[in-house]
């Protein structure tokens, strides 16, 4: 698998005298956690497919400080910030694409008041913005009349009011898109923001992954399509609570795009 996969470090670029012309930020989970894995290397596969030059951090990324800062941690938000930070600006870089809202979101809102100022986009305006300047084809492949639904991660809709560039995508994939009874501006949270991705649920009659499940399972999807790590393992262990994985399938719109063109 990683033989075709192409992925220079900015160290690499630095050596060389050159500048990408993005950086990929993983994130955490992107790095570490093997579903959210297979998210990163379909996003790299359309990247190295649209020609585009770009580099990773590798070692010297490190995590963002989303969960510390929603937890309550401002301190050690902040310490993780300012390194990363000194890293980016060490490297001049200006503009930063990643597959995760909650990367998105800090960097984007947050990072500036600490001397991080750089063009973020999450990868579905990324993409779409490939798609319209023609470096990338989407269209049709095995998706094409499928019924989808999409569920709108909370960072990349409601706090930055994006929900046109991931729909767009999955439209050119030619699919019937069902929208749930929660969407858009009301969507529902999966569940995993605020780092309760990494506690177990308090007692109460019901997981809101499983509320939020059971609502994207009323329209009757043959796959539930995220554009957030956190939202996919979240809907992933909905799925499974209501023993429907045989039937529903959980896809990262850059999987979708990816599986379409059989990269």
């Amino acid at each position: 698998m990683s033989e075709q996969l192409k992925v220079p470090t900015m160290a690499e670029y630095m050596a060389q005298g050159k500048q990408p012309e993005i950086l990929f930020w993983v994130g955490c989970a992107g790095s570490f956690d093997d579903r959210a894995k297979k998210i990163t290397k379909a996003f790299v596969k359309l990247l190295n497919k649209a020609n585009i030059d770009f580099a990773v951090l590798g070692t010297e990324e490190s995590c963002t400080g989303d969960p510390a800062k929603r937890a309550g941690n401002e301190f050690l938000f902040q310490m993780q910030a300012m390194t990363n930070i000194e890293v980016l600006n060490g490297y001049e870089i200006k503009k930063i694409v990643t597959a995760c809202p909650h990367c998105f979101n800090t960097i984007k809102n947050e990072y500036p008041g600490l001397g991080g100022n750089y063009e973020i986009m999450h990868h579905t305006q990324f993409l779409k913005s490939l798609m319209e300047e023609g470096r990338l084809k989407v269209e049709g492949g095995k998706f094409k009349g499928k019924r989808i639904t999409f569920h709108d991660p909370c960072y990349l809709g409601r706090a930055n009011g994006e929900y046109e560039a991931p729909r767009e995508l999955l439209q050119k994939l030619e699919v019937e898109l069902v929208e749930m009874k929660r969407c858009k501006s009301r969507g529902l949270c999966c569940g995993a923001g605020g780092a309760q991705m990494f506690k177990e649920p308090e007692p109460g009659k019901k997981d809101i992954n499983v509320e939020r499940t059971e609502e994207a399972l009323e329209t009757a999807p043959k796959i539930i399509a995220a554009a957030c790590p956190f939202c996919n393992t979240m809907m992933t262990d909905g799925v499974k609570a209501k023993h429907a994985e045989d039937n529903v399938q959980v896809l990262d719109v850059a999987e979708m795009i990816a599986n379409a063109e059989d990269l």
